[in-house]
């Protein structure tokens, strides 16, 4: 039976980039895509980084009870929802799984396939670099919104408050000052992970 591991982590403290480059070198390990009702933005591809549905879509989900977990975000630019489904991408019989989420997603993900099944990866960055990331991103889109930068920012001071981490357990931190310190972090994890199965 397989784990599923969450990267997680307040916005531009590098979750995809180390998601990416640990998918990379273990091809066993398999991705988990979420969903979100939010436009496409510049580079990314539908059932790479998330599926892109309608609301409706979702509504339809949920009627059929496949929604795990499910979060809004009023942005700027009006409601987006984020959400994981039970849509049969999961089964612990294939092997270990890895996916992004949030601090909240996480907890609704632990409660539906239980603590022992689901491991955190908690990236940190400092501020600054991810206010430099963030804005260096939001430049590349076809049309910049600051405000929703600033936004993110500060959801994500409180959603990721030292209360919140304590209260899930989360008491491991992977620094993201260095990118092979922070790999070599999360590979110790995944290689406590399968010596648990």
């Amino acid at each position: 039976m397989g784990h599923l591991y969450l990267f997680m982590g307040k916005s531009a403290a590098g979750k995809d980039t180390l998601y990416h480059k640990v998918m990379g070198s273990h091809p066993e390990l398999i991705p988990v895509i979420p969903y979100t009702t939010r436009p496409i933005r510049a580079g990314e591809r539908e059932g790479r980084e998330y599926h892109f549905v309608s609301k409706k879509e979702l509504s339809e989900m949920e009627a059929l009870g496949k929604v795990i977990e499910c979060r809004c975000y009023e942005t700027v630019k009006g409601p987006w929802y984020y959400f994981t489904a039970d849509d049969g991408q999961i089964d612990f019989e294939k092997g270990d799984f890895c996916m992004i989420t949030t601090l909240e997603g996480y907890e609704k993900i632990r409660m539906f396939y239980g603590e022992e099944r689901v491991l955190p990866l908690y990236i940190e960055v400092e501020d600054m670099i991810r206010i430099k990331r963030s804005l260096a991103r939001e430049k590349e889109q076809e049309h910049p919104c600051v405000a929703e930068v600033c936004r993110r920012f500060l959801a994500d001071e409180e959603d990721f408050s030292e209360e919140n981490l304590r209260r899930l357990g989360i008491d491991k931190r992977i620094e993201n000052n260095s990118l092979e310190q922070a790999i070599c972090q999360i590979e110790e994890t995944l290689k406590n992970g399968r010596k648990s199965k």
